[in-house]
């Protein structure tokens, strides 16, 4: 029975989402989830290069998986012919892959699985499976969103979102580090919760946000980088339309990274697991040790990104004699 009266809560917002016509599940790992009940894949070949929270979730789930590597591009070491049930599962590293990379991927291997996860903007391409992560790019605690023609016919429940808010508020009002232990548990939840429907309350969040300021302040942000780190930048990375981070990629990366720790920069490890689970002298642990993602979102300006290069430039090891690539 429907509750009248009593205190008010949240607001509704009547914006729009970004994805409104996309499938919107709870989080990215069970949109994959979804995509292999619907489609009824058997086997995924998945990049070394990635997190072991999306391999976990297919042996949790008994599909069998097989791994490949990536080269300096991003793109897949792979030439097997896939099966019926077998598809191969495609990372958009930092935006990295153009459209017309990942259509010659699917024109090469007919079934392929778009991770978008830190291509929040690039929109889905025709005929091809992507998944979207929405915690990557806004203050929500859960959301994916998936592009895909087929359909569960299971009745899914909705998730309730309200409990992984605390860090998210915290944040607004305070710092970072006085929340990160509720982050941290909040992202070791979403490991293990069940393929559920977004929730209403991000969905109502998600209804809030100038997406078209988002883009542009982060393309702002990327360029300006891009442009005083690009000579020392081994990686040269094209321009994603509001992209994830700049991802800076230079050796010694781990000092780099710890240096700018201790002046509050906090640039992620992206898939630590990696170096743990691959050979020190492969690109997959070259790349996780030393790409930096820098930060490049909406909530910073060009005076942020000014403060940041100058931390850099002191964190480099033997500054002075610029020798650091």
């Amino acid at each position: 029975m429907r509750e009248i009266g009593g205190y008010l809560g949240l607001e509704a917002i009547h914006g729009s989402e970004y994805y409104g016509d996309l499938i919107a599940l709870n989080t990215g790992r069970n949109a994959l989830l979804y995509l292999l009940r619907a489609k009824q894949i058997k086997k995924l070949y998945l990049p070394f290069y990635l997190c072991n929270s999306v391999s976990q979730l297919c042996i949790n789930h008994n599909y069998e998986i097989e791994y490949y590597g990536i080269d300096d591009h991003f793109m897949p070491r792979f030439n097997k012919l896939l099966t019926d049930n077998e598809y191969l599962y495609v990372v958009n590293y930092f935006g990295q892959l153009t459209a017309e990379r990942i259509l010659g991927l699917k024109e090469q291997f007919i079934r392929i699985i778009v991770d978008n996860s830190q291509a929040f903007f690039q929109r889905p391409l025709p005929g091809i499976d992507t998944i979207y992560s929405c915690r990557k790019f806004f203050g929500v605690p859960d959301g994916a969103y998936l592009a895909t023609e087929v359909s569960l016919s299971d009745n899914l429940e909705v998730d309730v979102s309200y409990k992984r808010m605390s860090h998210i508020l915290g944040r607004y009002e305070g710092a970072a580090a006085d929340f990160y232990e509720q982050f941290r548990q909040n992202e070791e939840s979403l490991k293990t919760e069940p393929l559920r429907i977004m929730s209403k309350l991000t969905r109502n969040l998600l209804r809030a946000i100038d997406y078209e300021q988002v883009c542009r302040i982060r393309n702002e942000n990327y360029a300006f980088l891009d442009s005083k780190l690009r000579r020392l930048n081994k990686l040269k990375p094209i321009y994603p339309e509001g992209p994830f981070a700049y991802p800076f990629y230079v050796k010694n990366g781990s000092a780099i990274r710890k240096g700018l720790a201790d002046k509050k920069i906090y640039i992620p490890l992206l898939w630590p697991s990696v170096l743990t689970n691959i050979p020190v002298g492969s690109i997959e642990y070259d790349f996780t040790t030393n790409i930096l993602p820098l930060p490049c979102d909406q909530r910073y300006n060009l005076e942020d990104m000014k403060h940041m290069l100058t931390c850099i430039e002191k964190a480099v090891p033997g500054k002075g004699d610029r020798d650091w690539i």
